[in-house]
This record gives structure tokens, C-alpha cells and sequence, in this order.
């Protein structure tokens, strides 16, 4: 059950941000056509600002949920109940304060904008962004319990409804009315529309979640809950420093238009790039079944396969991307919304570095490990903001990137071998740092083919010139793979799996790993 529900999870995510991809590339199309590059600019920038509200949610959800794996493995309905209802009232509380400090930064608006051309009232445009993020917290705590039963999958059916509603309406009022306020309004009200259907959904199959004779959480999970949680504040605030202020930094230095330039750029790497942390998230629950075994030997063998596909798909990612964004967005958008090569290249050493954390960090969250490296978040948040600051000043829009690079170093040098690897797999940190750099020099090795051997190309048409980018790049990729993969157990087991599962779906009888 736990691999059937894995690969159900893990479709879902990727058929979940193919359409996010899809419908988001026709949706930024028409909102730069009807509305131009510093609505775009704002777009970006409010967003970034209230991501930083995310700070106030403390992790409590990731502590629910990893305290939920072990009372679902023994159908102790009367302890989930519990948790339910303490995330409903604390969901609720955090709703309240980010709306109340939400409104507290109106007054600094102006300053966070700078000179803009365009007329609208920023102050109106910034209040709908924090009614929708306010939106996001009401009523969607009973997706958790759908997650630590490794029920992603229904949460991700919903959410492609909702992309594919939400997009067309918001793309048929950008034609016809071409309204940025009316485009913000639809997007809350069909984010409430989603947690309602959610809702209605968790409740149909676990209806004893809806019962009133609850009791209090006992005396340890409580313990338990907080002390994870103060871990937590410790990551949200890096989170959001690292992640959240590029924007922020951007339009401060370099203007709003260019926040709008390089929206373009991060909406595609962002999307691929959410594309696999949906995979990655679809088998969090699953670890932490497997975690509740304690069975060191056969969680490092998990660990080691889940490592190899994180290498490939982000390998892959890495690749296509840095040799089809150029001409993609030249067919797409124009010419005129092209960045340097220099912060392209920045750009996707960044994607290739965040992207493989995720296997460390899928067990880092099943196994509950958020007090133990609290620190680390806030040493990242540091480096990134005063290397970003420095850099935008001497090198511009690359800069902002290379203080992301740098920060991420001890967290992947220091954090995840201390407190995830070592501790779980009983190995060396030469083993980790082994491992790990055998995956980075192949994507060094594979990528640099590729743009060397892509930058050959010369064709004037774009389309023409897309499509031999594509093939050529994915030949080298798979060329690369089979060469340094071939031989190792984990590509054995990733082929095995892939073809029982094929088997499956043809409705053949074969063995469940």
C-alpha cells in the first residue's frame, strides 16, 4: 500500500504542475500583453512580501502532521481528533495575526515599491493579496490528515480543478475587462472554493473528525508539538530570507521592472521546480511510515534510490532548461525580456543546489528533525541577505542569485549530514559528502556538454531551434545517465519499480515492494 499510494501521490503532483506550467505560461502571456511588465513587477513583489507573513504559521502544521504518522499506524481515531482540533484553533489564531500585521506594513509601502508609472492605488492592490493569504488558512487544516494518511493524491486532484477554474476565469477577465483587482478577487475566491471541496472531502472519509467529544491533546504530543515547533520558527524565518527576499532586494536596487523581467525567468524554474517538490512531498508520508519501522538498513536503501532519482530529475530539469528558456521566451513573450547568460547560469546553479536537497529533506521532515538544526536557518537567512545586499551593489541581478548559492553551503555541508544523514543511516560524513559529489559532478559534467554543444546551433527559426535544443540536450542527458547509472543498484531498482508499476497499470499480478 505504501508504494501504491506513493506512485498515486507522485502522479497527481506531476500531472498537478504540468498544469500549473501549462496554464501559467498562457496566463503570464496575457497578463504581460493586457496589463505590462510592472504590473507584472508588483505581481512578484507583494507576492514576496506576503510569503514573509508565513513566518507567523511557526511550522505548527509540519509538527501536526509528523505527529499524526504514528496515531493513523494504529487507528488511535480519538488522538487524531485531538490534533485536528488543535490545528483548526491554531489556524485560526494565525489567520488573525497575519491579517493584523499584514495591514501594519500598508504605511511602508511606497517606500518598498519605489517610482512606478502606472496609476493604481497600491495600497488597495496589496490589501486583496493579504485576503487571500488570510483565504489560505481558513479551513485548510483538514488537508493534514489526507496527508499523513499518504492521500495526497486527492488533494492534488482537487487542486488541478482549481488551477484550471481559476486560470480561465482570471484569463477571461484580463481580455475582456483587463483588471488587475478583478484578477486578484478571483483568485481568493476560488482558493476558498478549493479548501471548502477539501474540506468536504476529508470529512466524507474520515467522518469521526467531525465529532465534538474531543479531548485535549495529552501532556507529551503537547511537548512534543511545541518544542518541534520552536524548531520550526528557526526555518520559517530562513525560509523566507532566503527564498522569500530576492524580490524584495531586487525592487529596492534594481526597480520594479526588473522584478517583472525576472519573474518570467523564476515562474518557469519556479514551476519545474515545485513539479518535483510535489513528488518529493507525495513520499514524505510515506518515509515517515517507513521511519515508525526503525529500521535503519532499509530506510538507507530508500534513501539511496530516492537520492539517484533526485539527481536525474533535477540533472534533466537543469538541462532542458538552461538550453530552451532563451529561445522559449523569445517565442513566447519577446526578445526584449531576455536576461543574461550570466544570471541564467547563476540562476540554475541555484535551481541545481536547491533542488538537490530535497531528498535529505523529505526525511529530515518524516523524521520530525526541526529542533536539532534550528540555528542553521537563521546563519542561512543572515549569509543570504548581507551576500545578496553586497553583491547587487557591485555585480547587479547576478549577485541577488550568488548570495542564494552561498548561503545554502552550511546547510548541505554541515546541517544535513549532522542531523539527517548521520544520525538515520549510521554512515560517515565522508560517505554523504562522497555520494552527493559523485551526483554533482555528473549534472556539472552533463549540463556544460549541453550548452556547448547547444550554443553550436544556429538556426534562425525559434520553434525549429526549440525542438533541436530539446532533442539534442535530452540526448546528452540520456547519454550521461546510462554512462555513470547503468551499473548501480539504485537505476536497477528505479527500472524495476517503473516497470511493475507499467505492469500494473495493464492489470498484470506482480509483487508490491
Amino acid at each position: 500500500m505504501r508504494s501504491t499510494n506513493s506512485i498515486k501521490n507522485a502522479i497527481t503532483a506531476v500531472i498537478s504542475n504540468v498544469v500549473t506550467i501549462l496554464i501559467g505560461i498562457v496566463s503570464q502571456a496575457i497578463f504581460i500583453k493586457t496589463l505590462g511588465a510592472e504590473y507584472l513587477g508588483i505581481n512578484g513583489l507583494f507576492t514576496n512580501i506576503v510569503s514573509m507573513l508565513g513566518i507567523v504559521e511557526l511550522g505548527i502544521g509540519s509538527a501536526i502532521i509528523y505527529n499524526l504518522y504514528e496515531p493513523i499506524a494504529k487507528d488511535d481515531k480519538e488522538k487524531i481528533k485531538s490534533l485536528m482540533n488543535f490545528y483548526k484553533k491554531s489556524y485560526r489564531v494565525i489567520a488573525v495575526i497575519v491579517f493584523i500585521i499584514g495591514m501594519m506594513i500598508i504605511p511602508f509601502l511606497k517606500n518598498i515599491v519605489g517610482d512606478i508609472s502606472i496609476d493604481i492605488n497600491i495600497e488597495f492592490i496589496y490589501s486583496l493579496f493579504i485576503i487571500d493569504v488570510v483565504a489560505s488558512y481558513l479551513l485548510t487544516y483538514k488537508r493534514s490528515i489526507l496527508y499523513a494518511n499518504q492521500k495526497t493524491y486527492i488533494t492534488n486532484i482537487v487542486h488541478i480543478g482549481y488551477l484550471i477554474v481559476m486560470n480561465m476565469l482570471q484569463i477571461f477577465i484580463l481580455l475582456i475587462a483587463k483588471s488587475f483587482v478583478a484578477y486578484l478577487i478571483i483568485k481568493i475566491i476560488c482558493r476558498v472554493l478549493e479548501n471548502i471541496v477539501i474540506t468536504v472531502i476529508a470529512n466524507k472519509k474520515y467522518p469521526y473528525i467531525k465529532e465534538k467529544n474531543v479531548e485535549k491533546i495529552d501532556k507529551k504530543t503537547t511537548k512534543d508539538i511545541v518544542r518541534k515547533v520552536k524548531g520550526l520558527i528557526f526555518h520559517k524565518i530562513g525560509s523566507f530570507a532566503v527564498l522569500g527576499t530576492d524580490n524584495i532586494i531586487i525592487s529596492k536596487f534594481l526597480g520594479v521592472v526588473t522584478v517583472g523581467l525576472y519573474s518570467n525567468y523564476n515562474m518557469i524554474i519556479q514551476a519545474v521546480s515545485n513539479l518535483f517538490l510535489q513528488v518529493f512531498d507525495s513520499l514524505t508520508a510515506s518515509v515517515g511510515n517507513l521511519l515508525v519501522e526503525n529500521n535503519c538498513k532499509k530506510s538507507y536503501e530508500i534513501y539511496k534510490n530516492m537520492l539517484m532519482i533526485n539527481s536525474i530529475l533535477f540533472t534533466f530539469a537543469t538541462t532542458e532548461i538552461i538550453c530552451l528558456i532563451e529561445p522559449f521566451i523569445k517565442i513566447w513573450i519577446g526578445e526584449q525580456y531576455i536576461l543574461s547568460k550570466a544570471v541564467l547560469i547563476i540562476l540554475m546553479v541555484n535551481f541545481y543546489i536547491q533542488g538537490m536537497r530535497k531528498t535529505c529533506l523529505v526525511f529530515k521532515m518524516a523524521a520530525g528533525v526541526f529542533h536539532e538544526d534550528r540555528y542553521f536557518p537563521i546563519i542561512e537567512s543572515i549569509i543570504n541577505i548581507v551576500v545578496s545586499v553586497i553583491l547587487v551593489k557591485i555585480i547587479g541581478l547576478p549577485g541577488v542569485f550568488l548570495g542564494t548559492i552561498f548561503s545554502a553551503l552550511p546547510v548541505i555541508l554541515i546541517s544535513y549530514p549532522k542531523y539527517v544523514y548521520i544520525p538515520l543511516f549510521h554512515k560517515s560524513f565522508w560517505n554523504y559528502v562522497k555520494e552527493n559529489a559523485y551526483y554533482y559532478i555528473l549534472a556539472f559534467i552533463t549540463v556544460s556538454i549541453a550548452m556547448i554543444v547547444t550554443s553550436y546551433i544556429n538556426i534562425n527559426n525559434l520553434i525549429v531551434k526549440l525542438i533541436v535544443n530539446a532533442i539534442t540536450s535530452s540526448i546528452i542527458f540520456a547519454i550521461m545517465q546510462y554512462i555513470f547509472f547503468h551499473k548501480k543498484s539504485e537505476y536497477k531498482y528505479l527500472k524495476n519499480m517503473l516497470k511493475n508499476f507499467i505492469l500494473k497499470i495493464k492489470g498484470k499480478n506482480v509483487y508490491e515492494n
